[in-house]
């Protein structure tokens, strides 16, 4: 008898094949039949109209700690992903030196600092009770309802080897090979692999350059050679060049810890703007390089323009923007007067337009913000409106405009930067990038930056403008690349595609509505702190391991979510 039956469901399969009716059955966590099923089933449900499709996977998360108090990884789940790659960016949990109890507030920090999650969430919603990067993993079993796999962080190896030595420092002999023992023993727990930054951007609680920022080459190197002795794992790297166009010393480097692998690369995101039409073939250039040399480097980039939630008064990707962080992270009442002098604000201004900013020149246009929430007596009204509009009324230049609105606001004024690459040629340009053999759908960023962006409803979103938007793709191909492709650059067992014996990961949805909802902030996370959270619009259902865990975009209850581990849950995926 099989568990459930869905019958008469439009069948896509993520090989990017045709659609097809069928029925599907599941049985023991898995699809046990395809086609015109007559057998028996304890539950059943009509799909007469409604699509079936592979679970989607997710590369590029940072679920890491949110899984603790939410094993939904909401809202994910809600939008049909199934499976989330965790540990990015060269941040996790794991390991922690147990004779430094001090590292888990140190990382707490961090994690707040970097990736804008809740301090409060973080101290009150994870147990941190592990020390091996196997213990953390257990921590996580049984009690998650999607599937997660998780990098190692070499921002933890190097504080567990060096202590606050890693920041700053470089590890003896000795401390690489403990640090090289300390990352084989997280492999063969289960690790995925590696992950690094050595992002400009990316600052720990104090203000200081992140642990992995500090490594040389030849670290590097030698923990890519270790990736390579096991089965089923992966590299995951930043650098300062990811935001705008790689260097040369960057495209080395990341084909040489591709090569020395022999093992995938990937990093995040791929800016696609027409009004700088030299910024994808140079980033391509080196994926071309790596497949010359051995390796293979995989470009992650959305399908979607994700909104952000700016502010003057938080940390946010203002904060960036070279010459900006300084300003931004006075105390309040001085950050008004200094953001209230002209000469100031014309420094910024210049800062924020020069090539140095790279991606982050897209912020620059603060005529185009438009205001969001706001908190005073003096901005009433203005909520909606567009900041050059206020500026022609105001007869002010529009970001002295927008600082008045803000300083009124104490600054918790909530910003809205209207995209510059909405136009036709970018989406043309992102069509046409999308076919590369290297380039891959992904870096929601989806369990970071909580109250300043919402990226993990990319699936239904991007599927909704394919069926009924821009059309830039078919449905068979969307679907394709949100599952089988990141399933196969992971090598995952079984999972990205409907097929008979494969893990029933499935979401049902009806292809006249599937669509995201709009961002809007709730506050449900330890501690009532925030995060911008979009419901899912016409997801009926979906199941994880033959479990149903979303029905009509609410949680069942259900926790069927497994702990893919390298080499039991995942293949190697070789680029020899």
């Amino acid at each position: 008898m099989l568990d459930h039956l869905i019958k008469g469901a439009t069948v896509v399969d993520g090989s990017g094949a045709p659609a097809y009716t069928a029925d599907v059955g599941i049985r023991d966590g898995r699809i046990a039949v395809i086609g015109a099923v007559t057998e028996d089933a304890r539950t059943s449900e009509d799909a007469q109209g409604l699509v079936l499709a592979p679970g989607f996977v997710d590369p590029h998360t940072h679920y890491d700690a949110q899984l603790f108090w939410d094993p939904y990884a909401a809202p994910s789940l809600n939008h049909g992903v199934t499976t989330v790659a965790g540990g990015n960016c060269g941040f996790t949990l794991a390991p922690l030196n147990p004779d430094r109890p001090e590292d888990a507030d140190y990382t707490r920090r961090m994690l707040s600092r970097v990736e804008g999650m809740s301090l409060v969430a973080l101290e009150q919603g994870a147990p941190w009770n592990w020390h091996g990067f196997g213990e953390y993993l257990d921590a996580l079993e049984g009690r998650i309802a999607v599937n997660a796999g998780f990098m190692v962080g070499h921002c933890a190896l190097r504080r567990y080897v060096m202590g606050a030595d890693a920041v700053g420092g470089q590890p003896t002999e000795e401390q690489l090979g403990e640090m090289l023992d300390l990352f084989h023993q997280a492999m063969a727990a289960g690790a995925w692999g590696l992950s690094t930054t050595q992002s400009s951007t990316h600052s720990d609680g104090d203000g200081q350059p992140v642990a992995s920022r500090h490594a040389k080459p030849a670290e590097l190197l030698a923990l890519s050679r270790a990736v390579g002795e096991h089965e089923g794992t992966q590299i995951e790297a930043i650098v300062a060049g990811c935001l705008d166009q790689f260097s040369d010393d960057e495209i080395d480097l990341f084909v040489e810890m591709s090569a020395a692998a022999g093992r995938p690369l990937n990093w995040n995101v791929l800016t696609i703007d027409a009004a700088v039409p030299e910024r994808v073939p140079r980033q391509l250039e080196a994926s071309e390089r790596a497949r010359k040399s051995g390796g293979r480097v995989v470009a992650l980039t959305m399908p979607i323009l994700t909104p952000m939630n700016m502010s003057l008064g938080t940390f946010c990707a203002l904060n960036l923007i070279p010459g900006w962080g300084e300003v931004l992270a006075l105390p309040v009442p001085e950050r008004i007067a200094r953001l209230r002098d002209g000469d100031v604000r014309a420094e910024m201004l210049r800062r924020a337009a020069g090539k140095e900013a790279g991606v982050f020149r897209r912020l620059a246009n603060f005529g185009r913000y438009v205001i969001g929430d706001t908190y005073s007596a003096a901005n009433e009204g203005l909520t909606g409106r567009v900041v050059n509009d206020i500026a022609a009324e105001r007869g002010q230049e529009p970001f002295e405009c927008l600082v008045e609105i803000c300083a009124a606001d104490e600054l918790r004024t909530v910003l809205w930067p209207m995209p510059t690459d909405n136009d036709p040629d970018s989406w043309a340009l992102r069509q046409e990038t999308w076919r590369h053999e290297d380039v891959m759908l992904g870096g929601s960023d989806a369990g970071a930056h909580l109250d300043r962006m919402c990226g993990a409803p990319y699936t239904t979103r991007f599927i909704g403008d394919c069926l009924r938007g821009r059309k830039l793709v078919t449905l068979e191909g969307a679907v394709k690349m949100l599952t089988d492709d990141p399933a196969r650059l992971f090598g995952l067992r079984q999972r990205g595609r409907l097929e008979v014996g494969w893990h029933a990961d499935l979401v049902l949805f009806d292809p006249e509505r599937i669509d995201a909802g709009k961002a809007t902030l709730v506050h449900d996370l330890p501690g009532d702190s925030p995060r911008l959270d979009s419901k899912a619009i016409g997801i009926t259902a979906v199941w994880v391991n033959g479990v149903e865990a979303i029905r009509s975009d609410e949680v069942t209850g259900a926790v069927p979510g497994k702990v893919l581990r390298s080499g039991r849950d995942t293949q190697t995926v070789s680029t020899r």
